[in-house]
């Protein structure tokens, strides 16, 4: 009885995730496991304590939801970094503004031209067209478009955690290596998980990653304005 109040109570979900993830991040600095990251396994690590447990997703979602609360106030954060780095930005506004509508404009048309070629449903198209935005974003629009909202959350979370692992490795195999370049990129295809990737080793590249995961979203919206007029 006692453990099963435990397991029911909002500290168990905030807990456990933090556990988790602390335990990844630990493994990571001490292994050096470059191409992972933590979010990956400590998903994984809490969906198998879940099940293993045979803990309803529901009683852990009473704490997780506190994590998710505060994803608001760390996204505010990243205006501190940004208001620092400001005249560097400003000084290449306009090929970083530029760079996001065409990065944000191609992701849409790509994805929803890959998925139709292949045969996918209206419903999962309009899910995934705003993969590349962070997950408020792509799930608001996926339910006006007519998608699924949970699907789309998860495309937008898989999209940033790929882009995460794979996004500065692949642009600096291109050749890519200023810090201003790197960020536009990321944060435009990657969103908020891109972004503390790269805060983490670059304050500027951060600082210009969550300026365009910001316009990045504004953009995305913008464009389905006529999808939902039209379709």
């Amino acid at each position: 009885m006692y453990l099963n109040h435990i397991l029911h109570s909002p500290s168990f979900g905030l807990l456990l995730t933090l556990l988790c993830y602390i335990a990844f991040v630990w493994l990571k600095g001490k292994w050096k496991w470059r191409f992972i990251h933590p979010l990956i396994y400590a998903s994984g690590a809490i969906m198998l304590i879940i099940w293993l447990s045979g803990l309803d997703g529901e009683a852990y979602k009473i704490g997780g939801d506190w994590i998710s609360w505060g994803l608001g106030p760390a996204t505010v954060a990243l205006a501190v970094p940004l208001y620092k780095h400001a005249p560097v930005i400003r000084s290449k506004l306009g090929a970083v503004l530029a760079g996001i509508t065409v990065g944000s404009v191609l992701s849409a048309a790509a994805t929803a031209y890959l998925l139709a070629a292949a045969g996918a449903s209206a419903d999962i198209v309009y899910s995934a067209i705003a993969k590349s935005s962070s997950a408020p974003f792509s799930i608001e629009i996926a339910s006006r478009l007519g998608g699924i909202p949970e699907l789309a959350a998860a495309f937008s979370v898989l999209t940033g955690l790929f882009g995460s692992l794979a996004g500065p490795a692949f642009l600096r195999l291109c050749g890519i290596k200023s810090d201003i370049p790197i960020g536009a990129a990321v944060g435009t295809g990657s969103h908020g998980i891109g972004t503390a990737r790269l805060m983490a080793d670059s304050e500027l590249q951060g600082s210009v990653s969550g300026f365009s995961m910001a316009f990045a979203g504004i953009v995305t919206s913008i464009m389905m304005i006529p999808i939902y007029l039209f379709q």
